[in-house]
């Protein structure tokens, strides 16, 4: 394939909420973002979640040796017809014709992240999509399993965003350090230090098990507004015992999946009282992680969908001794930046540029990854 410089990318993301199918357009060498196209989302139909949420139960009872469950073909196929759909859409909306596009960059469906780490010398991850379904719909080559590389090379396979961060923070002239916050169903944080090296980790969990303690008690998706846990109280003894977790005295790059930690803790609190415990606990576990850095940043920038949670977002910024922004606030598309990110990715690996690196997942060294279905 001729590789236009700079390449134009349309980058999908769906994230472990099972909320939406986000889509943005970046123009990248690869190295420099050039320019930002449109943006946009499509929320997922309730049939499709359901097939995921029936693999992701299948997925978490893996073990060893066990055939691969039959919800998977299903659900890599109905994730698949998500994003077919919602590129198709986009698309149109933006007059973007398959010529136009040098490449789709994406990830798939996370239904297990069990990284290497005390008690399990190998990792998994597992993410969901039929790839060549998507190329074919799409008519654009395709990049996806970014993960598994890294994985199989003793790596966490997450985060992999650092990379995009630092290009954000490059593009947008801030100063350096500077930390890059993502608040999805777990937190994780990217340190560009001042000499440019990349530092990243996942800090904790963030909306995941909030959400799943919503769900499970009120049929809601998520706490709407943080109004839940505004309404409630911090058990302290609760939140110590959850930071007492070995996670925490682990040193990074370190990743978790957002089932990593139980919602047993929080079971004889009141609804109100789970929430804000909850929020207090994703909040203390970001400025313990802030503390963990080999540099103190000079300030905090905050993206995820975690942002939108004014109860989290004042948690934080209590805990939290520097300026802490939102995307927002740095002139970042905070809704969009996880599938620009994939979009860039899927560059850096077409042209064979490391996507991930030792400070990042803890690979020996940098690396690439990533496969490409052709349409």
């Amino acid at each position: 394939m001729a590789v236009k410089s700079p390449m134009r990318v349309l980058g999908f993301m769906t994230g472990t909420s099972l909320d939406a199918v986000d889509m943005a357009v970046l123009e990248t060498d690869g190295e420099e973002i050039t320019g930002l196209g449109p943006a946009g989302e499509k929320k997922l139909a309730p049939g499709a979640r359901a097939m995921v949420e029936a693999a992701i139960a299948d997925a978490l009872r893996l073990k060893a040796g066990d055939p691969t469950p039959s919800s998977f073909a299903p659900a890599a196929a109905a994730i698949a017809a998500e994003h077919v759909a919602a590129g198709e859409a986009f698309m149109l909306a933006h007059r973007i014709l398959p010529g136009d596009l040098d490449l789709v960059g994406l990830q798939g469906q996370t239904v297990l992240h069990a990284p290497p780490g005390p008690g399990r010398a190998e990792g998994q991850t597992i993410q969901l999509i039929d790839a060549a379904a998507v190329a074919r719909g799409l008519g654009v080559p395709t990049v996806y399993d970014l993960r598994s590389d890294d994985v199989a090379a003793g790596g966490q396979g997450a985060p992999l965003a650092p990379a995009y961060h630092a290009a954000l923070v490059h593009y947008s002239g801030l100063h350096t350090p500077t930390a890059v916050l993502n608040l999805g169903g777990v937190a994780n944080v990217t340190l560009v230090r001042g000499d440019g090296a990349l530092e990243a980790f996942d800090t904790g969990p963030a909306n995941g098990m909030i959400d799943l303690m919503v769900q499970e008690r009120t049929g809601q998706r998520f706490d709407a507004d943080g109004a839940l846990a505004r309404a409630g109280h911090i058990h302290d003894r609760v939140l110590a015992a959850y930071l007492a977790h070995p996670y925490f005295a682990q040193r990074g790059p370190k990743s978790l999946d957002r089932f990593d930690f139980s919602l047993d803790r929080v079971g004889p609190l009141s609804l109100e009282d789970a929430a804000a415990t909850l929020t207090a606990f994703a909040a203390e576990a970001v400025a313990r992680g802030l503390k963990a850095c080999s540099e103190i940043p000079l300030r905090l920038v905050v993206c995820g969908g975690g942002r939108h949670n004014p109860a989290l977002m004042d948690e934080i910024r209590a805990r939290v001794p520097l300026p802490v922004l939102t995307a927002e606030d740095v002139d970042w598309r905070g809704d969009s930046i996880e599938a620009e990110a994939f979009a860039y990715l899927g560059a850096r690996s077409m042209l064979g540029l490391p996507i991930s690196f030792p400070g990042t997942t803890g690979v020996p060294e940098p690396m690439t990854g990533g496969r490409i279905a052709m349409p």
